[in-house]
């Protein structure tokens, strides 16, 4: 994948903060570079629509947004993702699969914040060339035929991505973020929200009102420029449990709540619940239970409960930085391996079926 793109030096020292400061490609410069084709750019925009009749109600197929925790290793993910192709066809008839492809990775205090940060896994943050490898990964899953989907946490980097995308994650710790409501507000696709990460939904269901008004806002155009961007309102927004402190939300009784809470204000009652984090404890190995659970709720008669996410690579577990790291396995947080996930998701085939 070509990486030829990277930051150009301004040679400008702010002398108050020491601060350098590097220029960037603009968005436009980067999507000339990797362009996406008119059969590619059709196929984005079917997945965004089956993605939005299925948090309509006028497709019954299960959402399942699939993959790693985050990119670190193009090889092995596109390994990953021409396995998950082969699947999603297999079950097209029952689910709708989504691969993840998380190049942003939020940090509460410091730590490698994932591939279009810091492509060399060495602190050297070459950002242009992580843009340049991201986007020309997630051009590369497109062409495998399968959706894409990542998580938007600098609004800046999300010009350079958005054209590739079907479905888009606002995290738990940005969902209250003013910055983030107004930049879904202006997104093309599909967007959901995560819950506090106390697991309280009043933050989400905040998001999600705000982000379907339009807006006008401080941005950044295509080619670089500060613009005011007016946006014209997302009506695809939904809600993400992922669980929060006080344990996981995915439970009968706490669906059931959310449900009411979601009615009474007016927001679509459209739910997805992430396997991971909380709701499985921070154990990989424990998605397939909370999978499971959620969809025997489905199978009951839920149809509010839309989709859901699961964290998983090549092989279970995750590792650590370092100069010997196994093919395969997560940087960040711990994955389900792909012959558990294969073996999951096609058992839901069945029962689905």
């Amino acid at each position: 994948m070509n990486s030829s793109v990277s930051a150009l030096p301004l040679s400008t020292l702010n002398p108050a903060n020491e601060a350098l400061t590097l220029r960037l490609p603009s968005s436009l410069q980067l999507k000339q570079q990797l362009p996406l084709s008119t059969a590619l750019s059709h196929q984005v925009g079917a997945h965004r629509q089956a993605i939005r009749a299925i948090l309509d109600g006028e497709d019954a197929r299960l959402l399942v947004i699939v993959g790693p925790c985050s990119i670190h290793d193009p090889k092995s993910a596109l390994e990953y993702a021409a396995n998950l192709a082969r699947l999603a066809h297999e079950v097209s008839d029952s689910m709708l699969l989504v691969m993840r492809a998380y190049v942003e990775k939020p940090r509460t205090t410091v730590g490698w914040k994932g591939l279009a940060y810091d492509p060399g896994l060495d602190g050297s943050d070459d950002m242009g060339a992580g843009l340049t490898l991201s986007r020309a990964l997630m051009r590369d899953v497109l062409q495998l035929g399968l959706p894409v989907a990542t998580e938007l946490l600098q609004p800046m980097a999300a010009n350079y991505f958005d054209d590739l995308l079907s479905w888009v994650a606002i995290g738990a710790r940005t969902t209250e973020s003013q910055i983030h409501r107004e930049m879904a507000s202006g997104l093309g696709m599909p967007v959901g929200f995560k819950n506090g990460t106390d697991g309280g939904v009043g933050i989400a269901c905040d998001a999600m009102r705000s982000a379907a008004h339009p807006h006008r806002h401080f941005g950044v155009d295509s080619q670089g420029h500060p613009a005011i961007i007016q946006t014209p309102g997302n009506p695809d927004t939904h809600l993400v449990l992922r669980g929060g402190h006080r344990g996981p939300n995915y439970d009968r009784q706490s669906v059931s709540q959310i449900h009411h809470d979601l009615t009474r204000l007016e927001i679509p009652a459209r739910i997805m619940v992430d396997c991971s984090h909380a709701n499985s404890g921070k154990d990989p190995l424990r998605q397939p239970q909370v999978f499971n659970d959620v969809l025997e709720q489905r199978l009951q008669g839920n149809r509010s409960l839309i989709g859901m996410m699961l964290e998983s690579h090549l092989f279970e577990g995750c590792q650590p930085l370092g100069p010997s790291m196994r093919y395969g396995v997560s940087v960040t947080d711990g994955c389900l391996g792909w012959e558990s996930t294969e073996q999951l998701l096609r058992e839901a085939h069945r029962k689905l079926q």
